[in-house]
């Protein structure tokens, strides 16, 4: 008795929602329609729910898709100078920071030398002269 005094519920969305449709999608269904006859046509769009603006729209989006492709340069992007310089000028760094490490390695190895070539000459007896028994 009580199922047949309830209201049903006639919650209804505020606002519809457009449905959205993915890119392999449309690219099956557009490969699928234009294989089709007339007759196949429509059965296509009655068992989508699709109305055939939708396939106009979709092969307009297709077309124009592969036109700017096609409009594309070929080859890489051309650089943004900004940014070529800075790699340029990282590059410069990079062999500046190596030549500094070099400079340094040769300058510690001098300092040594010239250490033990002064330990050496206070060391040893003078050239020349005979040793003394």
């Amino acid at each position: 008795m009580s199922s047949i005094n309830q209201v049903p519920d006639p919650e209804v969305p505020a606002k519809a929602r457009s449905r959205r449709y993915s890119a392999t999608y449309k690219a099956r269904i557009l490969a699928e329609y234009e294989s089709l006859d007339k007759a196949g046509k429509g059965a296509l769009l009655r068992r989508e729910g699709l109305y055939t603006s939708l396939i106009s729209a979709w092969r307009a989006q297709r077309d124009q898709a592969a036109m700017a492709a096609l409009a594309k340069p070929a080859g890489r992007p051309p650089a943004d100078p900004a940014e070529r310089e800075n790699a340029k000028l990282r590059k410069e760094n990079e062999r500046l920071q190596a030549e500094l490490d070099k400079a340094r390695k040769v300058i510690e190895v001098q300092g040594k030398l010239s250490a033990l070539l002064g330990q050496l000459a206070t060391d040893s007896p003078s050239i020349g002269s005979e040793p003394t028994p």
